[in-house]
């Protein structure tokens, strides 16, 4: 692979990038505004009903974070300037045509100018409404692509993905496209049409019926999603319709330069802008939390099992050096940005460093009190789990119901509120099972040759760096992860 200066790529280029307040998205805006001030435009979709409450949006979940402070202190008052002459953002949604553009001249002047697409607007939730994840991780990536090629000029379309769309297959998971119809355990009948039909079928049952309530309306229609995603071999609503959005991507993309990056475990920034930043609580931080807070007792999971993890800067990183490996070349490409082979990390390794970091430096809670830890008690399969977990709450939920038939009027709250917990938990533990005791392994040889090509250059291969083999776990976590961890998002 040969690969060109990547900021003469992205000198006077302009892109596309939906889902423009997320996590990643904002990672990626900032790394180009800040290396490359000479791109010509970043048109950001953001959800919102006009052009004022973008740009709103854009100020106070982008600009106003932590993440832009090296912008802020390269450009001072002239921030604003340069972001305005740089930065549009567009009022929109993937779920409708057009991505919602409802400015007629606005989506005229991007069509025109627009040289690259960036795919980054979705659903991350496990445990999401089947509509809801159907509208936007499937039929939202058809209407990127359809308005990508309305776009006369565009060289790539590049769609973020995950890795976890292989399902709970074990052993090593290629670089390979997902086939329209094809499931995961063979299932006949996986039809993405059907799958639409079935959702406005259950909506309308649903809606339909007076005593349905929003609540419930919610619940039906998570429990769709994982039946479905079930009958055909994905272990979650998410990975599901992910998959289906690959699918349909690699079917109706005609010519288009098609890149489909797929990340593992996305943690926090490694180097840059600076390290340690992070928003919300990402797949295994909720255990850190929960354990840094003392309100975790015990971690569910085989300690020696693989937990593939990845810096969201390196997952930056390589989806600008694909921009410029593909450009104008009607392909595609699949790329696994992660670890599990370049560089294997342990849950073990996680636990030991959640133990020791957090005895160093203990949570201060509001009461101003040290939360001391002690070391984490392990449930190993989920044989364990249920032992545990039958003593811890099952049994005194028994007790409970007991007292509640003579004294309803006292214990009721009490009773209801731990068997709601429970209903929690145990789903939870379900949807997150396959993750705590994978056996999976992500090929990365087209990110490998992707990063051999960008180290072809010294001086750009340190700027766009994303070799996991580079990573020290225990330092990262203990000096980087876990205070970023702390300080942005515990509270």
């Amino acid at each position: 692979m040969e690969l060109g200066s990547i900021l003469d790529f992205l000198d006077n280029k302009t892109i596309l990038v939906t889902g423009a307040t997320g996590f990643l998205a904002k990672i990626f805006v900032e790394k180009i505004l800040r290396v490359q001030p000479n791109v010509k435009k970043l048109y950001l979709l953001v959800r919102a009903p006009d052009a004022y409450s973008a740009l709103q949006r854009f100020n106070t979940e982008a600009v106003a974070k932590d993440l832009f402070k090296v912008l802020k202190e390269k450009y001072g008052t002239n921030l604003q300037s340069f972001l305005s002459e740089k930065v549009t953002p567009v009022a929109g949604d993937i779920t409708y045509e057009n991505l919602g553009i409802k400015d007629v001249d606005l989506v005229e002047e991007i069509w025109r100018g627009v040289d690259v697409v960036v795919n980054l607007a979705a659903t991350t939730n496990f445990d999401e409404r089947y509509d809801i994840a159907f509208a936007l991780n499937t039929l939202g990536a058809k209407n990127v692509l359809n308005f990508a090629a309305k776009c006369v000029k565009i060289k790539l379309l590049l769609h973020v993905s995950t890795a976890y769309v292989s399902g709970e297959k074990p052993g090593l998971i290629l670089e390979t496209p997902h086939r329209l119809g094809e499931a995961l355990n063979g299932a006949p009948g996986l039809d993405i049409n059907i799958e639409k039909k079935i959702i406005d079928e259950k909506l309308k049952e649903l809606n339909s019926d007076e005593k349905a309530t929003d609540k419930s309306i919610t619940l039906a229609m998570k429990d769709l999603g994982i039946k479905r995603a079930s009958k055909f071999g994905w272990p979650n609503t998410y990975v599901f319709t992910k998959a289906l959005g690959e699918m349909l991507l690699g079917n109706m993309k005609g010519n288009m330069p098609l890149v489909i990056l797929r990340p593992t475990i996305i943690l926090g920034t490694y180097k840059e802008p600076f390290p340690g930043w992070i928003e919300g609580v990402r797949t295994i931080d909720s255990l850190v939390v929960g354990y840094g807070k003392g309100k975790l007792s015990c971690f569910l999971g085989d300690p020696k099992s693989t937990i593939d993890a990845i810096p969201a800067d390196m997952v930056v990183n390589a989806m600008i050096a694909t921009m410029v490996a593909h450009a104008n070349q009607p392909c595609e490409v699949i790329y696994h940005v992660g670890s599990s082979v370049s560089n294997p990390l342990k849950y073990e390794e996680i636990q030991e460093c959640g133990y020791h970091y957090f005895r160093r430096h203990p949570w201060v809670n509001k009461a101003g009190k040290p939360i001391i830890v002690g070391e984490i008690k392990v449930l190993n399969s989920m044989a364990s789990f249920h032992r545990y977990f039958s003593l811890r709450y099952l049994v005194p939920l028994q007790g409970l119901q007991v007292v509640n038939s003579a004294l309803c009027h006292v214990f009721n709250g009490t009773y209801t509120d731990l068997k709601r917990k429970i209903s929690f938990v145990l789903r939870v533990v379900d949807l997150y099972k396959p993750y705590l005791f994978s056996k999976s392994f992500y090929d990365d040889m087209n990110t490998e040759r992707l990063r051999q090509a960008v180290r072809e250059n010294e001086v750009e291969g340190n700027m766009f760096y994303f070799n996991p083999k580079t990573i020290v776990w225990d330092d990262y976590f203990q000096r980087t992860h876990f205070p970023g961890v702390v300080k942005y998002v515990f509270k």
